[in-house]
C-alpha cells in the first residue's frame, strides 16, 4: 500500500470525531480568543504607562493601576491558556484512542491474506507514529490556524487604527510570508510520507529480527542483520534530514521578514514620533504589537508543519480503512442450528486456487465426515492439507455450494459462529506473552474454572508438567512461549483448543515435537472422550501411527483424494499411506530408535 499524493480531504474520516466532540472544541475555542483578546490589551496597559511617563509629571498610583490591570490581565491568559488546553488537547487525545481502537478492530477484521501482503512493521508504525500524527494536527495544528489567524488579524486591525500609515509600510513583507508558507507545506507534506514509509520500513526490519532471534542466532547472523537494520535506519536519517532541512530554512526565513518588519517600524514609526504624529507610547504599543505578530507567522509553520504531518499519516491510516477483508459475512449470514442426520462436514467437488498461482490447491474434493467420528488426514507437504483446513472455517473463500458444515454453506454461516464451533490446535503452537493460565484460557469469554483448567492440562498431558514450572499455572511463558520446549508449546495449544470443548476439534500436526508415549496419552484421553460425547475431530499430522487412531483416513496428493478409507483398509491397499507406515517402521527400528515408539508403531499395526 503506497499513497504518493498527500491531500486535506484525507482528513474527511475524522470528522465524525470532530462531530463527538465538537462541544469540548468549540469551548477550547472560545477560551482560545479570550485569552487572545486579553493579550491584545497588555500593549495598550503598556501604550498608557509609557506616554504617561514621559509626560514628566504623574503620580505614582496611576503608574500602579497599569500594572494592576495588567496582572488582573495576565492571571485571566493564564486561566484561559488552562482551559483551552484542558479542553482541545484532552479531546485530541481521546480522538487518538479512539481512532486507534478503531484501526485496530478493523485489522482484527481483516482476512488472512491481508497479513500475507502487508508487513507487521508497517501496520504497528501506522498505529503508532501515524494517529500521533493526526493528534497533533488535531491540537496544535488547529490551535495554531485558529489562534495565527485571530491574532494576524486582531494584531494587523488595532496597529491601522492607531497608526495607518506606519501599519501600511510595515506589512509589506507579509505577502512572502503567505507565499512562503504555501511553497513550504506542500514540499513538506512529500518529504514528511516519505520519512514515514521509512520509519514503517525500519519498524518492520526490527520486528521481523527480534521475532526471529532463534533463527538468527542459530545461524550466527548478527552481523547481517545490524547492516541490514543499519541501512534502513540510514534512510530514515536521510528522509528526516530532508525533512528537517526544509523544516530548519522556513523559520530563518520567517525571522528575517519579521526583522524587516521590525526594521520598517523603527524607521517610520520613529519618524512620525519625531514628527509628533505618534506618541512614544504609541510607538512602544506597535512594538509589542510587532513582537505578538512574529508569533502568528512563526506559528503558521508550525500549523502547516503538523497539519502536513496529520495528512500524511491520515491517508496512510485510511488506506487501510478503505481496505476492506476478503472474507465478511454474507447478506443473510446466519448462526444454524445442528441438522439431524446430515454430516458434520462434507466437500462437495471442492477446487480452490490462491490468486496468482496457476495450480490448484484442491481438486475436486468429495468428503463427508459424519458428526461424532475422527476423520484423519495424510498426505506430503504442499499436496493441500492446510488449505483443506482453512476451507472448513472459511479462512478461504471456497467455491459456493462447496463445503457445509452441519448442512449448511459456510459462505452462509456467521462467521463467529462457524468459528465458534471448532477448536484448532494449530501446526504454529503461537502462544501469547503471559501466563499459561491465560493462554490456555484465553478462548473463553470469562475466566476458567481451576477444574476445567485441570480437565484440560490432564487430556493434553501437560499436568505432569505443572509442578516443573517456577510459579505453576501463573508461570509466563514469554513472547511466543521462548521459555517452553517444543513440546510444552504444543500441549498448551491443545490444551488451549480442548478447553472450549468445540463440537469439531481440528489437530494439525499437534504431535511433532511431543514423545510417542505423550502422544498415545494424549490422543487415547482426548478421542475417548469426544467419541463418548459425539463430538468430532480431525487429525492431520505426517505420522501414520498417530492417524491409526482415526475412523477413515483420507491422504490428499497434488491438491486431490488420492485415498480414503478406514486405516486397516489403507494399510491393505499397500498405496502411499501403507508405504509411509513401512517407511516410518523401519526407520524407529534402527539403532538408535526408541523402543516405545517402535512398540507403538507395532501394536499400532497389529490394531489396525
Amino acid at each position: 500500500m503506497r499513497q504518493k499524493k498527500v491531500s486535506l480531504g484525507e482528513f474527511k474520516t475524522i470528522f465524525p470525531y470532530l462531530k463527538k466532540y465538537r462541544v469540548q472544541y468549540i469551548l477550547g475555542f472560545i477560551c482560545l480568543v479570550a485569552v487572545d483578546a486579553a493579550q491584545a490589551v497588555i500593549p495598550l496597559y503598556i501604550r498608557g504607562a509609557v506616554d504617561l511617563i514621559t509626560q514628566g509629571s504623574f503620580r505614582l498610583f496611576s503608574v500602579f493601576r497599569f500594572c494592576a490591570a495588567m496582572l488582573i490581565t495576565m492571571l485571566f491568559i493564564a486561566s484561559g491558556r488552562f482551559l483551552w488546553r484542558n479542553f482541545i488537547h484532552g479531546s485530541s487525545r481521546r480522538i487518538e484512542a479512539e481512532l486507534r481502537e478503531n484501526l485496530f478492530s478493523h485489522l482484527l477484521a481483516m482476512s488472512y491474506d491481508f497479513y500475507q501482503k502487508n508487513k507487521i512493521g508497517d501496520l504497528m508504525a501506522r498505529a503508532i507514529n501515524d494517529v500521533g500524527a493526526v493528534r497533533n494536527s488535531l491540537s496544535w495544528g488547529l490551535v495554531t490556524l485558529v489562534d495565527g489567524t485571530i491574532m494576524a488579524a486582531a494584531i494587523l486591525v488595532i496597529i491601522f487604527i492607531q497608526d495607518a500609515e506606519t501599519a501600511a509600510m510595515a506589512i509589506i513583507p507579509l505577502p512572502f510570508v503567505t507565499l512562503a508558507i504555501f511553497f513550504f507545506g506542500r514540499a513538506m507534506g512529500k518529504r514528511f510520507h516519505r520519512a514515514q514509509e521509512t520509519y514503517s520500513a525500519m519498524s518492520d526490519t526490527v520486528q521481523e529480527t527480534f521475532a526471529g532471534i532463534r533463527v538468527v542466532k542459530s545461524f550466527v547472523k548478527e552481523s547481517w542483520f545490524i547492516k541490514k537494520f543499519a541501512a534502513v535506519n540510514d534512510d530514515y536519517r536521510d528522509a528526516n534530514m530532508n525533512l528537517v532541512k526544509l523544516y530548519g530554512s522556513f523559520f530563518p526565513l520567517i525571522s528575517f521578514l519579521a526583522g524587516i518588519t521590525t526594521l520598517i517600524l523603527l524607521f517610520t514609526g520613529g519618524r512620525r514620533v519625531v514628527l509628533g504624529y505618534l506618541s512614544p507610547g504609541g510607538l512602544v504599543a506597535l512594538f509589542s504589537y510587532l513582537q505578538m505578530l512574529i508569533w502568528p507567522l512563526m506559528g503558521a509553520g508550525f500549523m502547516v508543519n503538523m497539519i502536513q504531518r496529520g495528512a500524511a499519516g491520515m491517508a496512510r491510516i485510511n488506506e487501510v480503512f478503505r481496505t476492506e477483508s476478503g472474507i465478511q459475512n454474507l447478506k443473510g449470514a446466519s448462526s444454524a442450528s445442528p441438522c439431524p442426520g446430515l454430516p458434520e462436514i462434507e466437500l462437495r467437488g471442492l477446487s480452490f486456487a490462491y490468486p496468482g498461482n496457476d495450480s490448484p490447491a484442491l481438486e475436486n474434493v468429495t468428503l463427508s465426515v459424519a458428526g461424532g467420528t475422527t476423520l484423519g488426514v495424510l498426505g506430503r507437504t504442499g499436496s493441500g492439507k492446510s488449505t483443506l483446513l482453512k476451507a472448513f472455517v472459511r479462512m478461504i473463500d471456497p467455491p459456493p455450494g462447496s463445503v457445509f458444515v452441519r448442512g449448511l454453506d459456510v459462505r452462509l454461516w456467521e462467521l463467529s459462529a462457524l468459528r465458534g464451533l471448532f477448536g484448532v490446535s494449530p501446526q504454529d503452537s503461537y502462544l501469547f506473552s503471559d501466563t499459561i493460565k491465560n493462554n490456555i484460557g484465553y478462548g473463553m469469554d470469562g475466566p476458567a474454572d481451576s477444574a476445567r483448567l485441570e480437565k484440560a492440562a490432564g487430556l493434553s498431558a501437560l499436568n505432569r508438567d505443572m509442578e516443573n514450572f517456577n510459579a505453576g499455572w501463573e508461570t509466563l511463558v514469554g513472547e511466543r512461549g521462548l521459555t517452553l520446549s517444543g513440546g510444552q508449546k504444543q500441549r498448551v495449544a491443545i490444551a488451549r483448543a480442548v478447553l472450549l470443548q468445540p463440537e469439531i476439534l481440528v489437530l494439525d500436526d499437534s504431535f511433532s515435537a511431543v514423545d510417542a508415549e505423550t502422544e498415545r496419552r494424549i490422543l487415547t484421553s482426548i478421542l475417548g472422550e469426544r467419541k463418548a460425547a459425539g463430538k468430532t475431530t480431525v487429525i492431520v499430522s505426517h505420522k501414520v501411527s498417530t492417524l491409526s487412531a482415526a475412523d477413515r483416513v483420507v491422504v490428499l496428493e497434488d491438491g486431490k483424494i488420492a485415498e480414503h478409507g478406514t486405516p486397516g483398509e489403507l494399510l491393505a491397499a499397500g498405496k502411499f499411506f501403507a508405504r509411509m507406515a513401512e517407511l516410518q517402521r523401519l526407520s524407529e527400528g534402527l539403532p538408535g530408535g526408541t523402543p516405545e515408539r517402535r512398540d507403538e508403531t507395532g501394536e499400532g499395526a497389529a490394531r489396525v
